[in-house]
Parts: structure tokens; sequence; C-alpha cells
């Protein structure tokens, strides 16, 4: 079976390449001009580099290459539809008949196109089960009592404002809310948290309520640690079996190094 990569920007679609060349799958990938890196051609050997929103262009691709199953992997910032890109018009029919534009219905009408084709859009973690953070302490430092306090008070926060669609991390010390995360992603909403209260931070990651692990997978890695080290932060929590690990080796030594905890919860 051949699959399908939608790549956006960041390290993820190099993850996905790399495990589908480990498992020995095909893979056709469309790269979009505005947010792909382009050393994907690199590493991937048959690439269709598309605008925005050439979303009918995409599709003859995929058929043309008999793709059944499609990833999407790395951000990819929507409101580039409405700032000066030029959808085609299977975009622009698409776009039409959405009731709201958000991330989670513009994926939605991305993914039913696909169907319409017979391309099932999949988990995007299907090729790379083995970056995922596992439960319990990754770590040689497991969290200490008030650290797990932290932690049990800010799933209860994380998980609501994620239920919300406002982000994805809250950052707590002694059970009271330092900050919360809403567009400016969570690196910058820990070093906010370290401005306002240096050190004994914890920091709380989760997936949203039922997560859609077809996109907006949450992701950690190692400027994560290095922003927490910045911030004074000692701990971190993040949704076991949802939670994407980039640059596992290399986060996990810099967080024992400075003993920092980290944990699957």
């Amino acid at each position: 079976m051949k699959f399908g990569l939608i790549a956006g920007n960041g390290q993820f679609p190099f993850l996905v390449a790399d495990g589908a060349r480990k498992s020995g799958a095909d893979l056709a990938v469309v790269a979009i001009k505005e947010e792909t890196d382009p050393r994907i051609a690199d590493v991937a050997e048959n690439v269709l580099w598309v605008g925005i929103g050439q979303l009918g262009k995409m599709i003859s691709f995929f058929k043309r290459e008999n793709v059944e199953k499609a990833m999407m992997a790395g951000q990819v910032k929507h409101v580039q539809l409405f700032s000066g890109a030029m959808p085609d018009v299977r975009m622009m029919k698409m776009l039409w008949h959405l009731p709201r534009r958000n991330t989670a219905a513009l994926i939605g009408g991305i993914a039913d196109e696909l169907a319409k084709e017979g391309i099932e859009l999949i988990d995007s973690t299907y090729l790379i089960p083995e970056h995922l953070a596992k439960a319990g302490a990754l770590t040689k430092r497991k969290p200490d009592k008030t650290e797990q306090e932290n932690i049990e008070y800010g799933l209860q926060i994380a998980s609501e404002i994620a239920r919300l669609d406002l982000g994805q991390t809250i950052v707590v010390r002694a059970s009271a809310c330092v900050a919360i995360e809403a567009m400016e992603g969570t690196d910058s909403t820990i070093r906010r948290a370290g401005e306002i209260a240096n050190g004994k931070l914890t920091v709380v990651k989760v997936a949203k309520p039922g997560q859609d692990m077809r996109f907006d997978v949450p992701v950690v890695g190692l400027p994560t640690i290095e922003t927490m080290i910045d911030a004074g932060a000692t701990c971190l929590s993040v949704t076991a079996d949802k939670t994407l690990i980039f640059d596992r080796e290399a986060m996990i030594a810099l967080a024992d190094r400075n003993k920092i905890a980290v944990v699957g919860s």
C-alpha cells in the first residue's frame, strides 16, 4: 500500500518520512510551498509542491499515485487561506460549505474531500508510534509530592481549556495557575510564566478530550526543556499515548542533567 503525506512545517513530516522508510512503506508527499521545509525533497523521492489552496492538485496527485491512506504532519497555518493565497475551485467549494472556518472544520473538510476520492485521512502518528510519550516517568527523576499536586490541579484546568480549543498548556506553581496558553504556543507560555513566578514551576500539556490524532497532535521536544530551564520549571507532564516527543534521547538527557521530571499522565 502506498501512503500519502501532506507535509506542513517543522520536524514532524521528516519523522513520518523516516518511519515510512524504516517500515518499507511507499510514500507520496505533497509539500506546501508556504510551509514545508525544502529539505523534504532530500528524504522523500516522490514529492509534489503545491500552493496552500491547491486542494484539487493535491487530490489528483494522490489518485495518480494510487494512494489509499493519507496523513497530515506538521502545522499548516490555515489563516494563509484568507490572507492572499488563491484557493483553487475545489478548495473554494469546500470553504463555501463549511459552517465555520477554524482548524478542525478546515481539516474535516479536507478529510471529506479526500474520502470522496477513496482516500482515507488516518492517524498522523500511524508510522511513528515509538515517538509517542508512554505513561509513567520518562526521566530518572519522578515528580515529587508538590509537583504531583501541581500536575493533578493542572490537568483539571488544562483539560478544560483544551476542550474549549483555547490552548493545550498550563503552568502551575503551588497548585495555583500562573499562565495559560492561548495563541502564543507552549514555549511562549512557559517563558511568560517564568517572568511572573520564576522557579518551582510545573508545566502541564494535554491532548484535547477526544483528541483527533489526524491533526494538531500535541508536541514537545528539546526546545520545551530549554525553555523550562530558563523559566525555572522543574516538571513536565504530557498526555500519554497522545503526545509526540521530538529528539527524545536529547530531550530526556537534557532534562536528566537539569533534574527536570518528565512524566506521561
